[in-house]
């Protein structure tokens, strides 16, 4: 399942959560106003857009996570790969690697990762 894309700024938020849930909402005001120099009012405005897109759930004053991280780094690995490269991974690699050598574990490596994810198999 696709969730809504995040903006730079959910992003941001949703790691204070992943790395705090569950979290009471006063709790995360006060971290929220440490690490993003936010207002309280920044923070319930924020709480309130990821609650509407899926990603967590307010109960009683309670934050947990709707949305895991990995879930939410692969869809926009996924998307950034389809926007970017056509969906192309050879593309990607290419302009990533960009005529640079790889050593002989990282070789052996990715042609593990390419045999596991090979289609047929």
């Amino acid at each position: 399942m696709q969730h809504e894309k995040l903006f730079e700024g959910e992003y941001r938020f949703m790691q204070l959560i992943w790395d705090n849930a569950p979290v009471n909402s006063g709790e995360l005001v006060k971290l929220c106003e440490s690490a993003f120099d936010w207002k309280k009012s920044t923070t319930y405005t924020m709480i309130k857009k990821l609650c509407e897109k899926g990603y967590i759930e307010n109960n009683d004053a309670t934050i947990t996570v709707l949305v895991e991280r990995d879930t939410a780094e692969t869809e926009a690995s996924r998307d950034f790969v389809d926007r970017t490269f056509s969906g192309s991974i050879f593309d990607m690699f290419t302009a990533f690697y960009g005529g640079k050598k790889i050593s002989e574990e990282e070789a052996k490596r990715l042609i593990e990762l390419i045999d596991t994810h090979r289609e047929g198999r």
